[in-house]
């Protein structure tokens, strides 16, 4: 029977033998409530990693920018810069990040989708 290792309160786990022990990540950065305490596009509601590095990939770098960008224009671009099909949620992520910037609250992403869907048909 395997000795068992004493409760570690607070400590993180012990690595597996032949694995590599790795720092803990970074926590995400705190979601911002409202347009003027938005600094980095990840405190975006409803944008995590993959949406911010979409933005970056077409220009967008700072939350600011994106108070004068049209949602659909942004998601054309993403399609034209990536070769593929973007998910039309991409775009409602795109339109409720826009409205924020401008001073609405914040709101998920798939309260957009009947605005889009009313405004751009089936894309």
């Amino acid at each position: 029977m395997p000795a068992l290792q004493p409760h570690r309160t607070g400590a993180r786990p012990l690595a597996q033998p032949g694995t590599i022990a790795r720092p803990p990540k970074a926590p995400p950065p705190r979601k911002a409530s409202t347009a003027a305490e938005c600094e980095r596009l990840e405190q975006l509601p409803n944008i995590g990693p993959s949406i911010a590095a979409d933005l970056r990939l077409i220009g967008i770098t700072h939350p600011a920018q994106l108070a004068e960008a049209d949602a659909l224009a942004l998601y054309r671009a993403l399609a034209e810069a990536t070769g593929k099909r973007q998910d039309p949620c991409v775009l409602d992520t795109f339109m409720a990040a826009c409205a924020f910037m401008r001073g609405g609250p914040a709101q998920p992403w798939w309260a957009f989708t009947a605005e889009r869907k009313q405004r751009h048909g089936v894309l």
